[in-house]
């Protein structure tokens, strides 16, 4: 099978790559901005006629869109994530190759959900802020293009080459600074959000899966599960051997005073909207996603029509973040 895989030098392409790499019936060509892409292409300066004669010329069975933008002002976004989509569907309409596309797709494209609940593909996307919009109009030309196509929305992916900025990857980042300097305390804000996180090599098997399945439309990938941030730092303290006090920004702490590094989980400039009934607004949530204290994945759809189920737990994609940050120290 000749798999085309755009975007293969991102966090999750470098991952999805590596999956496609090990199984000895894909050839795998990677297209992408980077120099190490098989072939030099933007997908979101190129014109989809150049794009659609690669295509004729490679004939790949399946193409896997990984590429677009996590961050940046609203004009970016829409050139990385709804223009380089409009360009994919465009050359694969005007091709003869036939291709399947999976195309990877967003949480955030959901927005805040009911605490407690689970999120469903049939669930109405209301994204809270900018990335989440551009994913979501992104989605929308893949699901009206006519094409073969399956979208996959991840949910929190973590685990080895977590970017500093996501949220776990800067709390690895706080707690080795913190350790570096020998202080006692890590005050962090925001960890009362709740997400369900994935493990990056689970995402990739679910694309593998993907690709070589006849489905359609949407499916969520995630664990099921959601977990608190605050949760999670204790998790990634008991991994990294880190002895010290971990606090909340603005709650009580007993304890002698001296030392402490207050850092966010992450900063969340410009997100608009308010709460609905029952929740907290997502700006209450320093979390970079739009999705305000709550979000779980339902994930029977993927383990009906993939046959796919996580199998790398939050312990060990923590373990994975903690070990590239401690080498840092």
């Amino acid at each position: 099978m000749r798999v085309l895989l755009l975007g293969a030098s991102g966090y999750l392409g470098r991952f999805v790559g590596d999956r496609l790499l090990a199984d000895p019936a894909v050839q795998l060509t990677a297209l992408g901005r980077s120099d190490d892409a098989d072939v030099r292409f933007d997908l979101s300066t190129g014109s989809p006629g150049a794009l659609t004669r690669f295509l004729d010329a490679v004939h790949p069975g399946v193409v896997i869109n990984c590429a677009g933008a996590t961050r940046g002002g609203g004009r970016e976004l829409i050139r990385h994530n709804v223009v380089s989509t409009a360009t994919v569907c465009e050359s694969l309409r005007r091709s003869g190759c036939g291709a399947r596309l999976v195309h990877v797709g967003c949480a955030s494209e959901y927005g805040p959900s009911q605490p407690g609940s689970s999120t469903g593909e049939d669930s109405v996307p209301r994204p809270g802020g900018p990335y989440g919009v551009s994913k979501l109009a992104a989605t929308e030309l893949v699901l009206a293009s006519g094409l073969d196509a399956v979208v996959l929305r991840v949910f929190s992916p973590v685990g080895p080459g977590t970017p500093a900025g996501a949220p776990l990857g800067r709390l690895a980042e706080a707690m080795r600074r913190t350790m570096q300097h020998g202080d006692a305390e890590l005050r962090m804000h925001g960890l009362g959000a709740q997400r369900d996180f994935v493990d990056v090599r689970d995402v990739a098997r679910a694309v593998h899966a993907a690709s070589l399945s006849a489905a359609q439309g949407v499916i969520n990938i995630g664990t099921g599960r959601a977990v608190r941030l605050r949760d999670a730092t204790s998790l990634l303290a008991r991994v990294a051997g880190f002895t010290g006090q971990v606090h909340e920004s603005g709650a009580p702490h007993p304890g002698p005073a001296g030392p402490a590094r207050e850092l966010g989980v992450a900063q969340l400039p410009g997100q608009q909207g308010g709460p609905r009934d029952g929740q907290v607004s997502p700006a209450s949530f320093p979390y970079p996603d739009g999705c305000g204290s709550w979000q779980q994945a339902d994930i029977r759809t993927a383990r009906d029509r993939l046959g796919w189920r996580p199998r790398i737990g939050l312990e060990e994609s923590l373990a994975d973040i903690w070990m590239e940050a401690a080498c840092r120290i």
